[in-house]
């Protein structure tokens, strides 16, 4: 399952743009601030760099980020060039998509709040454009977006799947085969998909072996200096505290503030967070049981002990008989999951999918499809971004790669006790990942960050959420040395989500570096 920020995935989905006036045309303004701060050895041109700052229609990517980058008043973008290795700072350089919108207030100005929404493979170009408007930080901070490598505007884009493959490989249910030849299949796949991605993404295997968070975090050094920051302020939700843990780690003396929102456990294994996230979404699931079978029209029925059993009921038999949804299209049992999975993570969407599961009982799948579609981020003519492409790049270097059959049937075997209302009621499967033959060596592992002379982060915890747990959050704080805020809710992330209490308290730390009170929490 794919780690976005919720604030993403909701806004994605219920199409809520920024409401700002139209950004007219402007001729493209080149600006110097760097260098600034630090600057590594050899990386000298890099970080003293130049940006040309222009109109961000070109930028858009999907059709979800034109809106945004099309409409958000004072947004400007630009391309930042970094090394591909930066073992080899004069070889090859691909570029990095850059947004930012000045600060309402110059005078009161403290610098640039750089964002990351999450992923892998997340654009964050439109994301801190819509978060510009969420609160007043605005008025103090640049806010600064940015798509990691090989991520939306960044070039070369991360390509594996074209848009037909994408479609065909959601309506095949191979997965669901636990046979040695379903097995075999489904291992051929993967291994085709590996091929794919180092046959279509630019700059081939280099670029794959380059893609990862090791990599991400010097990008994010460089941007700091051309920026004109001595030290870098960052806001990262989900994978991106990730992202801010390593950049903690490798730069501690160039940080000035990070507030990280749904924390990924820095020494979790792959199969270890898979479990993880598997128990949330189970407790996403049970709280959404209990909010359904309040009402009448609850499509799981008014007893809470049988709605996961009736859930199973409604869509194991996908697996078998897809249901039809028009345009040559079918609801596959995988694509139904990845609906529900859309949807456990925000409160918000819990009224989509009772409507979702409604439908299917009359042998519909027009909201299911929907709440695929846009998690899987599927535009309405058919295109897709290729953030599911960056994902799994990504995820592939990030962690060891897992090869043994027994550690993968184990993996799966758990998965399904902590996720019992995702159980498919096959055997576990021992089928290896794409992962198990990409074409490249990770770059990264789980591990405990030791970043001596960090200054205090603020980590901020959702106590139901289901993407990232709890209890992740508490881990991260703890090895970071930061400050935890906990908010009482059913969410995934929080901050700048309309919760007063978590954006006061993350406001406060961002502008005066003034952390909560130890045991802060906060409720919806």
């Amino acid at each position: 399952m794919r780690r976005s920020s919720g604030v993403v995935l909701v806004v994605m989905l219920l199409a809520v743009l920024a409401g700002c006036s139209p950004a007219g045309p402007q001729a493209p303004e080149t600006e110097r601030n760097g260098p600034t701060g630090a600057v590594p050895a050899g990386l000298d041109r890099f970080y003293g760099q130049p940006l040309t700052w222009e109109n961000c229609a070109g930028y858009a990517k999907a059709d979800v980020d034109r809106g945004p980058l099309t409409t958000t008043a004072g947004v400007r973008c630009a391309r930042l060039t970094v090394p591909l290795d930066y073992a080899e700072p004069d070889g090859d350089t691909i570029t990095i998509g850059v947004l930012r919108k000045p600060a309402t207030r110059p005078d009161q100005r403290i610098g640039s709040l750089v964002i990351n929404p999450g992923g892998p493979g997340a654009a964050g170009l439109a994301t801190a454009a819509r978060l510009s408007g969420a609160s007043t930080l605005d008025e103090r901070f640049d806010f600064v977006g940015f798509d990691p490598r090989g991520v939306g505007s960044s070039e070369p884009t991360v390509r594996c799947l074209t848009d037909a493959e994408r479609d065909a490989e959601r309506a095949d249910d191979d997965e669901l085969d636990t046979s040695p030849s379903g097995v075999a299949k489904v291992e051929a796949d993967e291994r085709d998909y590996a091929a794919k991605c180092a046959q279509r993404t630019g700059k081939g295997a280099a670029m794959l072996a380059n893609i990862g968070t090791r990599d991400v975090v010097r990008d994010i050094d460089v941007l700091r200096s051309v920026l004109g920051d001595e030290k870098l302020t960052y806001l990262g939700y989900s994978y991106g505290t990730r992202i801010g843990s390593v950049y903690a780690e490798t730069f501690p003396g160039n940080v000035r503030a990070m507030v990280l929102d749904g924390a990924l456990d820095p020494t979790q294994d792959a199969v270890a967070e898979l479990v993880a996230q598997a128990e949330g979404f189970q407790r996403a699931f049970t709280d959404f049981v209990a909010w359904c079978v309040q009402r009448q029209d609850c499509a799981l029925g008014r007893d809470a002990n049988r709605a996961q059993a009736r859930y199973q009921e409604l869509t194991r038999p996908l697996g078998e008989r897809p249901v039809d949804v028009g345009d040559g299209r079918r609801l596959s049992y995988s694509d139904a999951t990845t609906a529900v999975i859309q949807a456990l993570y925000s409160e918000d969407l819990w009224e989509l999918l009772n409507t979702g599961l409604n439908e299917l009982r009359q042998n519909r799948a027009r909201t299911l499809m929907l709440l695929a579609d846009s998690y899987l981020e599927r535009g309405p003519d058919g295109r897709y971004s290729t953030t599911q492409d960056a994902f799994t790049a990504v995820r592939c270097v990030d962690d060891p790669r897992v090869t043994d059959k027994a550690v993968v049937r184990e993996a799966q075997r758990r998965y399904k006790a902590a996720a019992p209302f995702l159980d498919d009621g096959r055997p576990p499967t021992d089928s290896l990942d794409a992962c198990a033959f990409w074409p490249v060596p990770n770059s990264g592992q789980p591990h405990l960050p030791a970043a001596g002379g960090l200054p205090p982060v603020l980590v901020i915890s959702t106590t139901g959420d289901p993407a990232t747990p709890y209890d992740a959050g508490v881990a991260l704080a703890k090895a970071l040395g930061g400050a935890l805020l906990t908010y009482e809710a059913t969410q995934h992330t929080a901050f700048l989500q309309g919760s007063a209490c978590v954006d006061a308290a993350g406001a406060a730390y961002l502008t005066d570096l003034r952390l909560p009170p130890e045991g802060t929490r906060c409720s919806a």
